[in-house]
């Protein structure tokens, strides 16, 4: 076996195009790993974070980089092999995990490439149901719903506060999803469905029909509709967009419920909220193998479908950035290795 691989690497921060197609040293099994020969990559948004250095946050807090690195943590594929102390996966076995999050949140995953070295415990067999590229898709976003909305799954410190983050009750409440159009949204409503939850969806107008399908109760296009004008008493919002004006969530929030956060930076209504007996909690997704094959049965089932927006070439990585800059992203980009 060739000791090189493809891969798309960074040599430096910036915009899409410096994503570089090329050839790179192919990772070394190492104990608790299982080697994979990658067919699929789902795009998140700490790749292009990352792809473009952390400018939005202070300096003291961006990626001190040793180039080049290569980006990405969902992957989908095959074992090609295993460190001798794995247990539960052999060679040929079809995979799908979301590696190394957020352990390589400033150094990158190691995902755009042919092979992908992870810790066992971060992948789980594919579902049988799925190809790769819809497999590929769905690891960070259907972990992250996971983790907020089903069973955080770790014990690790909050990074966003100082108590961990609790799911809460769904079966029979109102759940309020913001962005459910997006990549953690439209898994997040579907989620929520099957926990017995009644969901609002708020998205754009063109997300309406897939909304529908995944049997939402209510849907309010945002460029038409503001939230807090039509709605009140719901049991839990989740935000999955964030940005400026999160505060304005609380108001259709009863008093007892709660405000889940997927980006809390800048919120500035905790003050607001204890006033009403409204918890505000957020977390960071992490990796985890176990949660993955849990949820895998819901997809085989169909009760949870993923998404694709687009498919792009590895060696077109930085076209599938340039859809990012885009906007309006319906569920998710995948990249696809030949």
């Amino acid at each position: 076996m060739s000791e090189t691989m493809k891969a798309t690497r960074l040599h430096a921060f910036g915009g899409p195009d410096v994503l570089t197609y090329e050839d790179a040293p192919k990772p070394d099994v190492r104990p608790g790993e299982v080697l994979v020969r990658v067919r699929a990559i789902g795009l998140n948004p700490p790749d292009w974070y990352l792809r473009d250095g952390y400018r939005a946050l202070p300096p003291e807090w961006r990626p001190n980089a040793d180039f080049p690195l290569i980006l990405g943590t969902d992957i989908a594929g095959v074992v090609e092999a295993t460190a001798a102390d794995v247990d539960g996966f052999k060679v040929g076995d079809e995979v799908y995990g979301m590696v190394r999050f957020p352990e390589g949140v400033m150094t990158g995953g190691g995902a755009y490439a042919e092979y992908v070295c992870g810790p066992a415990s971060h992948l789980a067999h594919k579902p049988a149901r799925l190809d790769h590229i819809h497999a590929a898709a769905a690891p960070m976003s259907l972990l992250t719903a996971w983790q907020f909305l089903v069973e955080l799954g770790h014990d690790v410190p909050n990074p966003f506060q100082d108590f961990p983050h609790e799911p809460v009750e769904l079966e029979g409440r109102t759940v309020l999803i913001n962005g459910a159009g997006g990549g953690v949204g439209h898994l997040a409503a579907q989620l929520a469905k099957t926990r017995g939850a009644r969901v609002i969806a708020v998205a754009s107008a063109k997300n309406a029909a897939m909304l529908g399908e995944f049997g939402v109760e209510q849907f309010i296009d945002y460029g038409k509709t503001a939230v807090e004008t039509v709605v009140r008493d719901v049991d839990l919002v989740l935000d999955a967009v964030g940005g400026p004006r999160m505060e304005r969530f609380l108001s259709v929030i009863k008093p007892g419920g709660a405000l889940f956060l997927v980006n809390p930076l800048g919120f500035e209504g905790r003050d607001a909220a204890a006033k009403r007996g409204i918890r505000v909690s957020s977390t960071q997704v992490r990796s985890n193998g176990a949660q993955l094959a849990t949820a895998a049965a819901l997809l085989d089932q169909g009760a949870v479908r993923v998404v694709i927006d687009s498919v792009f070439p590895l060696s077109e990585a930085s076209s599938a950035h340039h859809r990012v800059a885009e906007g309006g992203i319906q569920g998710k980009i995948v990249l696809t290795v030949s």
